[in-house]
């Protein structure tokens, strides 16, 4: 790599960096928002939020690094043919393809680390996510010691508690058991703690009255120093989970040994698979696309803002299109092909654009009409 290569280089980086930091800082900011509402109000504590937000990076990465590596390569490239660096390598000699490599250097870095976010860290990060996030919707012990609320654990059984503190302690219980519907209870503690006894949750209460009513007895009332309340029905949620496309690895995409009986899940399947495969060719197809609008004609120092505007066009209707195969794939298998074509296609003709330049295009054009109109 030459010394021009390497300057040119840097600066795509740095500032594809920086682009990417932000977008994903943005989006994290966004989905903290859901994160935030589901730790709190599973009663769950920093760590946790934090766990979650890591796990939830990779998949911000995947939609924002291709982003990241356009605008990164885009502005740097106009602000060198503004401060007319571009123009002087070009008059030194420099040919098109030296002057593209370093961008081209920054898409192949971005297309590496895309493959390693399908290939490994996406659905690693994304099983434990769900994973996590299964645990802390169903933990029996998170449901009911929110404070301050009735809360229905069943149709059968309702816990309030007016205060808890960080070890879990609860002060000022009230539960209502309806298990037995011919003998209801209700039971008030000044304090309690739930606890796990070989899996079994157990409620331990100090201090408080159980009533109960028989419809022969009537009301009985009965004191107590301490006392469990066994909920061995309440068990925390299993910890298997079915895994979801974006859980699996790509031969378990490709080859899922639970989807022979259920073609439309076999589909799915597929076409995650394939996405997982299309998506980091979006590093290259748009840092090309950025270069054939800038590199292309002549480097005006006054500022490239209609080839910068017509390549961000070219960008959002390449990401539309790209939702959209997606989702015509999900619907019929058959498009899949369209997926690599939305990917691909622009890869060419972009490659064309920066090595010969529109001219002989705009000439084949011209020759074309002049011959149809001496006809």
């Amino acid at each position: 790599m030459d010394h021009l290569t390497r300057y040119i280089f840097r600066q795509s980086i740095a500032l594809t960096s920086f682009v990417t930091l932000v977008l994903t800082g943005a989006v994290l900011l966004i989905t903290s928002l859901k994160l935030v509402e589901l730790v709190v109000d599973r009663g769950e504590g920093t760590g946790i939020f934090i766990k979650l937000m890591v796990l939830s990076l990779p998949q911000i990465l995947q939609l924002v690094l291709p982003i990241g590596c356009f605008i990164g390569v885009l502005f740097t490239y106009n602000k060198m043919i503004t401060d007319s660096e571009l123009v002087v390598m070009r008059a030194c000699g420099l040919s098109q393809a030296k002057l593209a490599r370093p961008a081209l250097i920054v898409a192949i870095i971005g297309v590496g680390a895309m493959l390693s976010l399908s290939v490994y860290f996406l659905p690693a990060s994304k099983n434990a996510f769900k994973d996590l996030q299964f645990a802390i919707r169903n933990q029996f012990t998170s449901v009911i010691l929110q404070e301050g609320t009735f809360n229905p654990v069943s149709d059968t059984l309702t816990v309030y508690a007016r205060s808890r503190d960080s070890t879990g302690h609860m002060q000022g219980l009230l539960i209502e058991d309806l298990r037995d519907r011919q003998k209801p209870v209700t039971l008030t503690a000044e304090s309690g703690l739930i606890v796990q006894v070989d899996g079994v949750p157990r409620v331990i209460m100090n201090n408080g009255t159980r009533q109960s009513w028989d419809d022969e007895k009537g009301l009985s009332s009965l004191a107590f120093d301490r006392y469990s309340l066994n909920l061995d029905e309440f068990h925390d949620a299993p910890g298997a989970r079915v895994p979801q496309a974006d859980e699996r690895y790509l031969p378990d995409l490709f080859n899922p040994a639970d989807a022979a009986g259920d073609p439309v899940l076999y589909d799915r399947l597929i076409v995650e698979g394939h996405n997982r495969l299309v998506s980091p060719l979006y590093c290259m197809t748009y840092v090309l696309i950025g270069l054939a609008c800038l590199l292309t004609g002549e480097l005006n120092r006054r500022g490239q803002g209609k080839r910068m505007l017509t390549a961000i066009s070219i960008i959002v209707v390449l990401v539309t299109l790209s939702f959209w195969t997606t989702n015509l794939a999900n619907r019929n298998a058959g498009a899949i092909p369209l997926m690599y074509l939305n990917a691909l296609l622009p890869m060419p003709v972009s490659i064309l654009l920066i090595l010969v330049g529109y001219q002989p295009f705009l000439g084949l054009l011209s020759f074309r009409r002049a011959a149809e109109a001496g006809a």
